[in-house]
């Protein structure tokens, strides 16, 4: 409104200069006020203080436009190319702002996506990646823009940057195209927990543009391309059911009572707290005991039972189960047989 005020004064009266004084303080007061209040960072405080405040005062004063057409002057040609300190400092200083511009918003705009609730982990971190490019892209052109580069320039560079990227930076865009897939379509998000075509396995714990990082139980990080996993297969075991079905082996004697058997099996691994059971579940998800097989010296029984989450880490359910099955069969006397072989002495006539 002053610099209105500025304009309509100097036309009507023909004089201007009370007014632009009155906009030169209002200015500073404006920017103590930015630097008090919402500025944290030192940088950017020196800058609003020791040059955001001059700057005002040499406009108040109307030898804004000779300090400025003082600095243009002094400059240096290199080639084509005309470089002047006012240009310089002005580029250094609005760099400075706009990065620290894009910091902060960025961190904001991260926060305000993520704590958003209504959205599944997937598409917070979509729209949170997204965010951050569109963010510094454009401070990129903002700058570009500061330093007097066209604009229009950039479509050749571009395209010569994509040739160079097809060749030389194949994998690299082919992992970033990959990472925006990967969020794009949720086939795995963080905490997933995921096995490799390759036997390795590991908790999701952070998915970037480049790579994912996969931490095993035994404190290990596994980086994994993201082109990986667009074309390479992969299990993911709790993206859609944290429910995991596990089984147990063991082998009886053939003089073994099973019903007997299968019943104390079926009791000791539904007492687990970590195993689910009830008779609520679905009869295919309650602890099981039946035959595998006949083994040559015993019969193999299989054990199955489910649970919420991977058997592993904390819940290293199969270790306890063991030990709770072995003390069962030692207290109702049911044998485990060693391997037994009948041999046939065949005597020459």
């Amino acid at each position: 409104m002053l610099g209105i005020a500025t304009q309509i004064s100097a036309d009507v009266t023909g004089q201007a200069w009370l007014v632009r004084a009155a906009q030169g303080m209002a200015f500073i007061f404006m920017v103590y006020s930015l630097a008090n209040h919402f500025v944290q960072n030192t940088t950017i405080l020196f800058i609003l203080k020791w040059i955001g405040v001059p700057v005002a005062l040499l406009y108040t004063f109307g030898w804004l436009d000779d300090v400025t057409g003082h600095l243009e002057s002094i400059s240096i040609e290199i080639g084509n190319i005309r470089v002047s300190l006012y240009a310089i400092l002005r580029t250094f200083i609005f760099g400075i702002v706009l990065f620290w511009l894009g910091r902060v918003s960025n961190a904001t705009g991260q926060r305000v996506i993520r704590n958003r609730n209504a959205l599944d982990a997937g598409t917070r971190e979509v729209v949170a990646k997204l965010f951050e490019i569109g963010i510094f892209m454009l401070i990129f052109l903002l700058l570009m823009n500061v330093m007097g580069i066209d604009l229009t320039a950039l479509a050749v560079f571009g395209g010569a940057l994509g040739v160079g990227l097809g060749f030389g930076l194949q994998q690299i865009a082919s992992n970033f195209i990959s990472g925006i897939i990967i969020l794009l379509d949720r086939t795995i998000t963080i905490g997933d927990y995921i096995e490799l075509e390759d036997g390795r396995t590991g908790r999701l714990r952070e998915l970037t543009m480049r790579s994912a990082t996969l931490e095993t139980f035994d404190g290990k990080d596994i980086m994994v391309p993201n082109e990986r996993f667009i074309t390479t297969a992969f299990t993911n075991w709790t993206h859609n059911n944290r429910k995991q079905r596990y089984s147990l082996h063991i082998q009886v004697a053939y003089d073994t009572d099973l019903e007997k058997l299968f019943d104390i099996l079926r009791s000791v691994v539904a007492s687990h707290p970590k195993v689910l059971s009830g008779d609520d579940l679905p009869i295919e998800e309650r602890p099981d005991a039946e035959i595998e097989k006949f083994g040559d010296s015993g019969i193999d029984i299989l054990i199955e039972f489910w649970m919420e989450g991977i058997d592993d880490g904390e819940n290293r359910v199969g270790g306890d189960l063991n030990l709770m099955i072995w003390t069962a069969l030692q207290t109702n006397g049911v044998e485990i047989p060693f391997p037994q072989r009948e041999i046939k002495l065949l005597r020459d006539d």
